[in-house]
């Protein structure tokens, strides 16, 4: 019997509880990917003033009149005060000065508005203006560390099994530590599945994934200081280290790693919990073939096959992520409130899973991983041509955007993941 037929002969109930086990923990890993939105988040914000006895009988927006430059569209300034107070500004407001040589960068710091955030990062450590490069590197950082967790994480899942290291990743506490959780959570579902199910499988996990980027826009809107926000996103990767623990080895990876004892151990007890108590799995997978071997990352490149596979999704990877993230990541770009940004955001991205679980079947994973990332462009080549000022139809086809990138997402999920064997998935 092979493994595809006797998972399906033993699947139900134990299947659905890891499921469900690594759904609930799914929601928590957007939430860590897209934290900088808030953690990071810029409000509006000019040079402190310094006091000055000429100010006592001036209003805030009269000293900010005679003391702040204003930019072509009429507002003040972020970046930039006079040298000294034009106070023939407050007789004509609309005389700007000619003379460039009276406008400096911040002297004194800045004053924010703390009506959207009571605190951030950029506003704790004055990541704007000049430093601006610095806040945005945060964001690099923290990608840089998924790409290094994904690399150990991966190797720790390979060789300790993907139940075993997954709960190292969210447990990590911190802002740079919490990278590595995506790398080896998915894993284990997949792996206890047929083969006719693992497209549901993915498909629903995903969706928790959306539902994770909704919660985020609802417990950013209730907390709004970055230090608090960071620990209410993180607490609850505490708990993956319980459920995980409980989640069992993959049966598929220990056959294939030559552990077929263990695999036995497991497949008895997924029998047993889906009511099979007489099912024999010990003398029909006893005579399987021993898939054991050592593998690493060249691997991927060793075979012609491989070779190209490893390649071409790499370059398809690139283009998903950097579209997907590209918008997730510049939610102030589209004209709506930050919040509500986020959550229409996750919440287009549901309807967009749904319409490629019927696709990928129907049409097959290759057109719809090239439709998904060419009507994705089409979107963000629109967005960059519609004038600004028609703020509602550039929300528009932003969110149409999100859900395309979304369905080119989930797409090459399932595609890379049937693509590779077992052994080096």
């Amino acid at each position: 019997m092979r493994f595809e037929d006797l998972l399906l002969e033993i699947g139900g109930r134990f299947q659905i509880l890891i499921l469900a086990v690594l759904c609930l923990l799914r929601i928590n890993l957007p939430m860590h990917f897209l934290l900088h939105n808030f953690l990071a988040a810029i409000p509006s914000h000019h040079c402190a003033i310094p006091h000055q006895e000429a100010f006592v009988n001036l209003t805030m927006e009269e000293v900010l009149l005679i003391s702040i430059p204003r930019k072509p569209d009429g507002t003040f300034s972020s970046c930039e005060m006079f040298s000294q107070p034009q106070f023939h500004l407050l007789l004509n407001s609309s005389l700007q000065p000619e003379n460039k040589s009276i406008i400096q960068h911040c002297q004194h710091g800045w004053v924010y508005d703390h009506s959207q955030f009571t605190s951030t990062i950029s506003t704790q450590w004055d990541l704007v203006c000049e430093q601006r490069g610095l806040n945005q590197a945060t964001a690099t950082f923290f990608f840089i560390g998924v790409t290094m967790g994904a690399m150990v994480f991966g190797y720790l899942s390979d060789r300790f099994d993907p139940s075993q290291a997954a709960p190292l990743g969210p447990s990590l506490p911190g802002e740079v530590l919490r990278v590595p959780a995506e790398c080896c959570l998915p894993l284990p579902g997949m792996e206890w599945v047929d083969v006719q199910h693992r497209t549901f499988t993915g498909i629903l996990t995903s969706i928790f994934w959306s539902v994770g980027n909704m919660l985020l826009a609802l417990a950013a809107y209730l907390v709004r200081e970055w230090h608090w926000l960071l620990v209410a996103v993180t607490g609850p990767c505490l708990l993956s280290i319980v459920c995980l623990w409980w989640v069992p080895e993959s049966a598929r990876w220990l056959i294939a790693k030559g552990k077929v004892k263990q695999a036995h151990r497991h497949l008895l007890r997924c029998a047993r919990i889906n009511g099979r108590k007489d099912f024999d799995t010990l003398t029909r997978m006893a005579t399987d073939k021993n898939m054991g071997g050592s593998y690493s990352y060249i691997s991927l490149f060793r075979t012609p096959v491989l070779r190209k596979i490893s390649l071409c999704s790499g370059v398809v990877w690139f283009g998903v992520a950097f579209s997907y993230y590209g918008m997730s990541m510049n939610l102030t770009g589209f004209g709506l409130n930050i919040y509500l940004s986020q959550f229409v955001f996750g919440i287009i991205e549901i309807p967009a899973k749904m319409v490629m679980y019927v696709l990928v079947n129907r049409v097959g994973r290759r057109q719809s991983q090239a439709w998904t990332l060419i009507l994705t462009g089409l979107c963000i080549g629109a967005n960059i041509v519609i004038p600004k000022p028609f703020t509602s139809l550039r929300s528009a086809v932003a969110i149409m955007a999100k859900g395309f990138s979304e369905a080119a997402f989930t797409t090459v999920y399932l595609y890379t993941s049937e693509l590779y064997p077992t052994i080096l998935r």
